[in-house]
């Protein structure tokens, strides 16, 4: 099936931090976006502009993955059921908004993870 990019973005913001609050799902897009938006690198060459194109990126979000480690992953934007919050979150983050917190910054990591995936 093919996802809007609206669609995909919804679907990835509850799939990555559903459980994280308006903030933690804020963040999730307003990186995306920040991706999408990208000037050079990576994400610029790659993406080219397309919430696509960042989602479905190899090895970026595991929520885009059908299978990890070879073992099929239930979790994922394919799964997901989007509700009002999560269209709401991705049509602030494209049209420009973003928290404080992360301005401009391409990544983010989960300061209660015990480590960072390498």
């Amino acid at each position: 099936m093919a996802f809007s990019d609206r669609e995909l973005l919804a679907r990835l913001i509850e799939c990555e931090a559903g459980g994280e609050g308006d903030n933690g799902m804020k963040a999730v897009a307003g990186v995306v976006m920040n991706r999408v938006e990208a000037a050079g690198g990576e994400y610029a060459r790659v993406g080219q502009g397309s919430i696509r194109n960042i989602i479905l990126q190899p090895g970026q979000f595991v929520c885009a993955a059908d299978v990890v480690g070879g073992v099929y992953n239930p979790q994922n934007i394919y799964n997901m059921r989007p509700t009002e919050i999560h269209y709401y979150i991705a049509d602030w983050a494209i049209a420009g908004n973003r928290i404080p917190e992360v301005g401009e910054a391409l990544w983010f990591f989960n300061p209660y993870s015990p480590d960072c995936r390498p």
